[in-house]
């Protein structure tokens, strides 16, 4: 019923535009100095206007079919698009859109005064409002991103004033990958303040983490909703950026989001902030700057040097032949030469060596020289 009514009005409209289309060869005739409503009768000039209105509403009638297709077509991918598309980008090219109609609608009103040709003023206001309504969405959503830090650092300034934790408007952007989120020790250490600047999320990043919490691996899937938590937590209370890569074609070609957010840290001149251990050793390679925040956490655990005695309660056997392992209250692992025949035991031990690796911190030590197993 509904598909009807729109072909009924669909023909009507024919029958305006052939009505629009005889007043358009009326008018050019008449600039050619030939007057039709003297040359042809009443009659004559009706039957024309019936004739071309009959005409174009059957076109109409006839191209419904092709309209619709269309329009349906146009009508899903707008739908996807905006699917995709970041709420900021939108009200961006609203605002831009506005802006460059108003800015046409002034000029125009030039138009009309000046020019006293009708057809030569229509065509150039419709030009007018064409070029400038593209010129204000380009214009707009090119700076939206330097429009959207200024207002983001504004809001920080007046709501953080004094806290040792603000963000600084000229920092080096701060580009998150998926483990970090999923980690959620980054949420602590923005806490202190000691990451300045702004907080980029990749949208690719964003989508990963997603299908993380989607996964029908139960371990996985409480990993990827527990990234996404953080992720909301961060994002209201340090104005987080989803940053849409839809702009950067050359981010399309590849398809490993490990080296998207590489080339992506390249574009915007930022640091990548990880801790996957392989990801930081690639950037490296290409001269990408990377925060790692297990290199931070083995930094700041307590320093142990060669020598040093410990207590320790050896749990396991080690790799090696003869080895044992314990391991620290924060988890740092403790390799026992010649510790075997101790397993179970807690025991004293000297510190033999240290090994330091962006993967954590190994700990070598032997038993004391007075320790015997309990067994003898």
């Amino acid at each position: 019923m509904l598909g009807k009514l729109i072909r009924a009005v669909m023909t009507i409209v024919g029958a305006i535009v052939g009505y629009g289309f005889y007043l358009l060869v009326k008018y050019w005739a008449g600039l050619q100095g030939y007057n039709m409503e003297t040359e042809f009768t009443v009659a004559e000039q009706i039957f024309t206007v019936t004739a071309l209105a009959l005409i174009f509403a059957i076109i109409f009638y006839k191209l419904f079919p092709v309209f619709r297709r269309g329009g349906m077509k146009a009508a899903g991918n707008l739908e996807s698009d905006l699917k995709d598309t970041p709420i900021n980008d939108i009200i961006s090219t609203i605002a831009g859109l506005i802006t460059g109609l108003f800015v046409a609608y002034l000029i125009s009103r030039g138009i009309y005064t000046s020019i006293e040709i009708p057809v030569v003023s229509m065509i150039l206001n419709i030009l007018t409002y064409i070029i400038l309504g593209g010129l204000g969405v380009l214009v707009v959503n090119s700076k939206a991103k330097e429009i959207g830090s200024l207002l983001l650092n504004a809001r920080k300034g007046a709501s953080q004033s004094g806290r040792t934790g603000k963000h600084k408007s000229d920092a080096t952007p701060k580009i998150f990958d998926t483990s970090v989120i999923i980690d959620g020790r980054i949420a602590d250490i923005l806490e202190t303040g000691f990451i300045e600047g702004p907080i980029i999320i990749p949208e690719f990043v964003l989508v990963e983490l997603r299908h993380i919490a989607d996964s029908s691996d139960t371990l996985k899937r409480q990993r990827g909703r527990r990234g996404l938590d953080i992720l909301n937590a961060i994002q209201e209370e340090y104005g987080v950026e989803i940053y849409n890569t839809a702009s950067e074609k050359v981010l399309d070609e590849i398809p490993e989001v490990d080296v998207k957010l590489l080339k992506l840290a390249q574009i915007m001149n930022g640091k990548v902030v990880t801790n996957d251990f392989n990801l930081n050793k690639v950037a490296a390679i290409k001269g990408i700057p990377v925060l790692n925040i297990n290199e931070l956490a083995n930094t700041l655990k307590p320093v142990v040097l060669p020598g040093e005695e410990m207590i320790l309660s050896l749990v396991k056997e080690g790799k090696e032949n003869g080895q044992a392992v314990a391991y620290l209250d924060d988890g740092t692992m403790i390799v026992v030469e010649e510790g075997k025949p101790f397993i179970g035991q807690t025991i004293k031990v000297i510190v033999s060596s240290v090994l330091q690796t962006s993967a954590g911190r190994m700990i070598f030590a032997k038993p004391a020289g007075n320790v015997r197993p309990a067994h003898l």
